[in-house]
């Protein structure tokens, strides 16, 4: 018997006039590799808090009032690499004071190496209890290009293996053979030179298709092109591995096939930044930021080979649209997503536009699920990434990369709003009730610390709400069926 899913089920709308996530009666799924849950409130009055401090009283988690009761002896010293008023001026809110790396500190923001360093088995260096960094030492799995993609590809095989319904399959209309019915939220993607032969097999399939190259290990539009012709890619080729870049040689790329048909507002590309917070991968505790926002490309969309190399038209990152002479320095060419949802609820109906932003979710969890099993996920580690998102015509989502250090770089006045708001609701979700770090705390909010993030999913909580319900007598027979429809 085939499985119904009705995807609009999944569909956790984000309210737009109070900023609050609607929680529904279905708000908790299961399927056969854990229980998801999308629009739940985290904590609640049977919270516990395991660092001996539950009488704290503070809600706000690491928040400025929150002082650091219990622990009236320590003095917060924290460190970071970056020199960002909106970093600085958050910690010192709290009455942290700033030391040395090589100092006693106990929250480090820092830049990728440095965690690397600290993480190194060459290191020796031990951290200890009351001690906090905001990077996991592989986050690479999740924010270079070629090892995201090889990780969804085996989550999704792992999942068709077990014969999971999530991997179901359904013909394709762009692409030969098949594509996945529910986990089709990346393009087709192959790692270049290791997968050559098979693009050219792909390509021509469909000869007038575009591609865009990207180089693995950078960001902010860096060493992007757009291709349609194998020649081009040839000549590419050629010229990477004469005498004048010997860097470009040694480097591995992912070439994609491009979204040619983005979902257009004012007649120009746009895509999505949103930012989401994890906590901790096992289990895997994760939050979206209701604040994202839209990043519109300068000059209209053209699809014309004359404008293939125009990246005003198809980048829409700021460190490449800022130098256009179209640039808006005063919105900075960004759309909140609140005005997005409204426009599209205007323009295409609220119940489209919430299926939209479920299937965003829908997204971003599956893709932290995809590399949850080989994160290491230490327990004073915490980061919050930059999903970079690109809607087609058709409303359909499409994750095109995640970053693992997003810019706190402020453009408008607008944007340093937000991302001074961001830092400090990280720090809220992610510190114990009373602002002092501690791994021994069970990393469950309170509602209030939440902030501006939304649940998307903690499966511990899920899992005890599983239990709790399978040890009711009352409602055993209520939950066997529900489950057994999404297994």
């Amino acid at each position: 018997m085939a499985v119904v899913w009705d995807m609009s089920q999944w569909t956790q709308a984000w309210r737009i006039d109070s900023l609050q996530p609607t929680v529904r009666s279905s708000g908790t799924r299961t399927t056969t590799s854990g229980t998801i849950m999308y629009g739940r409130t985290a904590g609640g009055a049977n919270q516990s808090v395991t660092n001996g401090n539950s009488n704290s009283g503070a809600n706000s988690g690491g928040g400025a009032s929150g002082g650091a009761q219990g622990h009236d002896k320590l003095k917060i010293g924290f460190c970071t690499d970056l020199d960002k008023s909106v970093l600085v001026n958050n910690f010192e809110k709290r009455g942290w004071h700033q030391v040395n790396g090589d100092d006693d500190w106990h929250f480090y923001w820092a830049g990728v190496q440095t965690c690397r360093n600290i993480f190194s088995v060459d290191s020796g260096y031990r951290m200890h209890d009351n001690q906090m960094i905001n990077h996991f030492p592989n986050h690479y799995e999740l924010s270079r290009k070629d090892l995201l993609v090889k990780n969804i590809k085996r989550y999704r095989k792992d999942l068709e293996r077990d014969g999971n319904p999530l991997a179901e399959k359904t013909e394709s209309n762009n692409s030969s053979g098949t594509r996945y019915l529910y986990l089709d939220f990346v393009p087709t993607t192959f790692v270049l030179p290791a997968d050559y032969n098979m693009f050219v097999e792909e390509y021509r399939k469909f000869p007038l298709s575009t591609w865009i190259m990207k180089p693995c290990g950078k960001s902010q539009g860096a060493g992007i092109f757009l291709i349609n012709k194998l020649s081009k890619l040839k000549k590419w080729s050629r010229e990477a591995k004469g005498p004048f870049h010997p860097q470009i040689a040694k480097e591995s790329y992912v070439i994609s096939r491009y979204i040619d048909n983005p979902l257009l507002i004012g007649g120009k590309k746009f895509d999505l930044r949103l930012y989401v917070l994890v906590a901790s991968f096992r289990p895997l505790k994760a939050y979206l930021f209701k604040q994202g926002f839209c990043r519109f490309c300068t000059v209209k969309y053209d699809t014309s080979v004359t404008e293939l190399d125009n990246m005003y038209v198809h980048l829409t990152n700021v460190s490449v649209q800022k130098h256009g002479g179209e640039y808006n320095i005063l919105h900075g060419g960004k759309w909140s997503v609140q005005n997005l949802a409204l426009y599209l609820e205007g323009t295409r109906g609220k119940e489209v536009t919430d299926r939209l932003f479920g299937a965003i979710s829908w997204l971003i969890v599956h893709s932290l699920r995809a590399v949850a099993p080989v994160m290491a996920s230490d327990r004073h580690c915490f980061e919050c990434y930059g999903y970079d998102i690109i809607i087609d015509n058709a409303l359909k989502p499409w994750l095109v990369e995640v970053n693992a250090s997003p810019s706190l770089t402020s453009t408008t006045v607008n944007d340093r709003i937000l991302k001074y708001k961001l830092i400090d609701n990280i720090l809220s979700v992610v510190l114990p009730p009373d602002g002092v770090p501690d791994v021994r705390w069970n990393k469950v909010p309170s509602a209030d610390a939440l902030g501006n993030f939304e649940l998307l999913i903690d499966e511990e909580l899920a899992a005890q709400d599983e239990q709790h319900q399978n040890s009711s007598s009352n409602t055993h027979s209520k939950t066997s069926k529900m489950g057994s429809r999404w297994k």
